[in-house]
């Protein structure tokens, strides 16, 4: 299953919010060094409790994640 999400890095909190078609993520790393790269698919994983990984978008806000 593939996933939208749009990143808010440096936001100072960590929420995960559903919209229409995406899915909004506040991460309280900077975007730099991958750092909230690998917050986002930590938050991910624990949110739903699978696997995840980015298939688009490293270095971009907007990403498109697949769940294993």
């Amino acid at each position: 299953m593939k996933i939208n999400v749009k990143i808010k890095p440096n936001s100072g909190e960590q929420n995960i919010e559903r919209k229409d078609d995406f899915y909004l993520i506040k991460l309280k790393s900077v975007p730099e060094d991958g750092k909230a790269n690998l917050e986002l698919l930590k938050l991910l994983k624990k949110y739903f409790g699978k696997e995840v990984k980015i298939k688009s978008g490293f270095n971009s806000r907007k990403k498109v994640v697949e769940f294993n």
